[in-house]
């Protein structure tokens, strides 16, 4: 299974309004907002307000009148769920470890087992640091690395952009025709997990404009990625294109952002200074949607702070748009909130 860069399909975006996104027939997403002003002390999450509040949304989203049947109605129990975090910024910034506990638990409860339920980002090392190995062994489920599981040679993203390889990717090492252009998917994504739970901090990213659903996930899934971390235009390309094959984008249940707290500044770094305590979970079948609610909360956050300004890249939100991963158009995007 592959997939061949689009990028050259995909029209230029400017400031003009894009007929893509705000035709009268456009798709409208639908994004759920639970907010407990008590559920953080100190930058700190409260576990038992957490899981209340994961509860209420998951309820909220699908309709179900009980946690049990909401779940159920993502995922099932003959499912192996992976729940991607983000954890490198650690978890104070990153994915907090509360967030996908009450997440877990709640999967558990509905019967899937905790030996088919898997936290999951690239590196074995930040989810350490960031504490999940430790609520793995609590619950009793499995921690891993997507890079340490390897990569899977017949399920690829191919684009002519060719990459400096580095220790760990597939082909490094390896000299010919062709060598460097391709990132390979984890076989911890196309051999294990059948669906995923994407749960990800509302934290900015200097390229991305956000550390967010899609490209946590495309990032955390795929080797030879520096290529397209330098450069604006190359991640807009990449992250929808990569997002968008089957053996990944379609495996998503469900979104979550973590906006217990909003950093606005220090990408992967924690850096709570530039962080602002909003209190709140957003959840969403919409990966689109949630990303671009973010990057507006992110830049309502700096004005707040007078931060300097940055510009986000919402070319590559639009190119996701142009690949119906969901809505971009922040005018199209109904939100309910919880309180």
């Amino acid at each position: 299974m592959t997939m061949t860069a689009l990028c050259f399909a995909l029209p230029q975006v400017g400031s003009a309004a894009d007929p893509f996104t705000t035709a009268r027939n456009a798709p409208r997403a639908r994004v759920v907002v639970v907010q407990d002003r008590d559920a953080t002390d100190a930058f700190r999450p409260r576990p038992e307000n957490v899981q209340v509040m994961v509860d209420r949304a998951v309820k909220s989203l699908t309709g179900k009148t009980t946690p049990r049947d909401a779940w159920l109605s993502l995922v099932s129990t003959q499912d192996v769920v992976g729940l991607k975090v983000f954890s490198a910024p650690g978890q104070n910034s990153g994915t907090r470890p509360a967030v996908a506990a009450a997440v877990a638990r709640g999967l558990i409860n509905a019967g899937v087992p905790p030996n088919q339920i898997i936290i999951w980002d690239k590196s074995e090392y930040d989810l350490r640091a960031a504490g999940f190995f430790g609520l793995g062994s609590e619950l009793g489920i499995r921690v891993a690395g997507s890079a340490q599981a390897g990569y899977d040679p017949t399920v690829f993203y191919d684009t002519p952009l060719i990459g400096s390889l580095i220790w760990g990717d597939l082909e490094f090492g390896r000299t010919g025709e062709g060598i460097g252009r391709k990132s390979f998917i984890s076989k911890l994504v196309t051999r294990e997990v059948t669906r995923i739970i994407n749960v990800t901090p509302l934290l900015n990213h200097n390229t991305a404009g956000v550390s967010g659903n899609l490209y946590g996930l495309t990032m955390g899934s795929v080797d030879n990625t520096m290529r397209f971390e330098s450069e604006a235009s190359r991640l807009a390309g990449a992250v929808p294109e990569i997002y968008a094959l089957p053996a990944l984008g379609d495996r998503v249940a469900l979104n979550i952002v973590d906006a217990l707290i909003c950093q606005y500044e220090g990408g992967q770094r924690g850096l709570l200074h530039y962080s602002t305590v909003l209190n709140q979970l957003r959840f969403s079948r919409d990966p689109v949607a949630l990303d671009m609610l973010s990057i507006k909360e992110l830049d309502r956050q700096r004005r707040a702070a007078r931060a300097p300004y940055v510009k986000p890249n919402l070319e590559l939100y639009r190119n996701a748009a142009l690949l119906e991963l969901g809505v971009s158009d922040v005018t199209r995007i109904a939100v309910e909130t919880l309180k």
